[in-house]
């Protein structure tokens, strides 16, 4: 044990003057719902949304980014503008807490070590593990929402956004992220179940999306990478 421990510690300052630039942060924004209750404007931010995140820029055109955003997602048909949703009257509300791993591209170069300022629209996709409360409706008395705690799914984000950095350690950006989610359920509209007295409805070929809209800032901190020119 003793000499593995000194061997990693003789590798550790290689790691160290190698390291790529890190920038650690928050979110801070709004959510809504797009399925079968509510309305179906994609970006239309009703509850607030917050979150952390972490990446690790591998060049000057990208990186890969880690976070954790969570916020309540809700859905109310009189706010609709089809008349089948506003007659029907139905509402939910959700919570979402995500788990984001993936790649982000930065359309243009954008060195941190250059401390001129930089402007540069970026996208982003990966995988999401997302945790929600699994709804559900009994056909007797469909106003009524009951649910499960802790359901948990997948989704693919897909996130546009615009990022500068208004100092020489902050970067700020302005972002929408639609999410596709492996689910229609949500917002109860389809619960995985063969209880007959459970309620269905909607369109049940079409799973749900969720969309976080908001601003991040990061602070930007570690070595000089390889791709800055001297």
């Amino acid at each position: 044990m003793k000499k593995i421990f000194n061997l990693l510690l003789c590798f550790f300052p290689f790691i160290t003057l190698n390291a790529q630039i890190n920038e650690i942060g928050v979110f801070l924004g709004g959510s809504n719902f797009v399925g079968d209750v509510g309305k179906t404007t994609y970006i239309a931010p009703e509850k607030p949304a917050f979150g952390i995140l972490y990446k690790w820029n591998r060049s000057a055109r990208h990186s890969w980014r880690f976070s954790y955003t969570q916020s309540n997602v809700v859905g109310n048909d009189l706010k609709s503008d089809e008349t089948g949703r506003s007659g029907r009257g139905y509402r939910f509300e959700n919570n979402i807490k995500e788990l984001s791993a993936g790649l982000e591209f930065n359309f243009f170069d954008f060195n941190l070590h250059d401390y001129h300022t930089k402007v540069t629209p970026y996208v982003f996709s990966g995988v999401n593990y997302f945790l929600f409360d699994n709804l559900y409706r009994y056909s007797t008395n469909p106003n009524i929402v009951y649910s499960q705690k802790n359901q948990s799914s997948i989704a693919i984000p897909i996130i546009l956004g615009i990022k500068s950095n208004i100092t020489p350690r902050f970067v700020l950006g302005a972002e929408v992220g639609a999410r596709y989610t492996f689910t229609d359920n949500i917002d109860g509209s389809n619960p995985n179940t063969s209880n007959s007295t459970i309620l269905k409805f909607g369109n049940l070929n079409n799973n749900d999306w969720y969309v976080f809209s908001g601003i991040t800032l990061t602070y930007t901190f570690g070595q000089k990478p390889c791709y800055c020119a001297e």
